[in-house]
């Protein structure tokens, strides 16, 4: 998972929304924003295993007019130099945290919380509730701008963290284990037992197909996905012309 404009540390994925624990308050919140706007905006969760191709599905989405909101990019703007998330860190962590640019060091921060159980959840307690009220501020934008769209929300750990009440339907993008870790080791360039070690900080993504409503096997050829996604498209459509408003 990219939470930096290079991410060089694959343990930085353990930060980002680990814990289940969100607050029911933050989601209130979220449903609160979504249905203050003139349509019932139609929000596909759009999820996978870390390297099992969820950007990719993504971005073949976008190209057929799904206007995307990733909680990667979300998790980076809400820790950006002047907000108060990024304040709050430094504060209980102490400016060793940062560049010398004032930015966050996420390779450090990774350090800092990787194996320490109660630092993540410090962390998380800072960036959860800004995370979720811009989600929420970002759906209703969408929703005015783009009326009867198909919105997806990009959310890497949307069922370790029992999101899936957030939005109309979901879809996981789906690699094998084997894969995932074979992808994860060439593009991360790491070794194989920290590339296990991530993924049983997830779930098990075999056990997440059976939460989810629509799944796209990405194990095969770009081709093959591309298939699918417009298979997937032609029928969210068809749910969509009926989707209340």
């Amino acid at each position: 998972m990219n939470l930096g404009p290079q991410l060089v540390d694959s343990r930085w994925v353990v930060y980002y929304i680990k814990s289940a624990s969100v607050s029911m308050g933050c989601r209130e919140k979220v449903q609160m924003a979504s249905r203050k706007t003139t349509t019932k905006p139609f929000v596909l969760g759009v999820t996978g295993g870390i390297a099992s191709g969820k950007s990719t599905v993504s971005a073949m989405l976008v190209e057929r007019g799904a206007p995307l909101i990733d909680f990667d990019v979300l998790a980076r703007l809400v820790v950006e130099p002047g907000r108060p998330a990024l304040k709050a860190i430094v504060a209980h962590f102490g400016k060793e945290v940062l560049h010398g640019n004032g930015t966050l060091d996420r390779e450090k921060m990774s350090d800092l919380v990787f194996n320490n159980p109660d630092q993540r959840r410090k962390l998380e307690a800072f960036t959860h509730a800004p995370i979720y009220a811009e989600y929420g501020r970002q759906v209703k934008r969408l929703a005015i701008e783009h009326p009867g769209a198909i919105i997806q929300a990009g959310v890497p750990l949307l069922m370790e963290m029992n999101l899936q009440t957030l939005f109309t339907k979901v879809l996981l993008v789906y690699a094998g284990p084997a894969q995932q870790v074979a992808r994860l080791k060439a593009r991360d360039g790491i070794s194989n037992t920290t590339a296990l070690k991530i993924l049983a900080s997830q779930l098990p993504i075999d056990e997440k197909v059976s939460r989810a409503d629509y799944v796209i096997d990405n194990s095969g050829t770009e081709a093959e996905t591309r298939l699918q996604v417009k298979a997937l498209w032609h029928k969210l459509q068809q749910q969509t012309a009926h989707y209340p408003a």
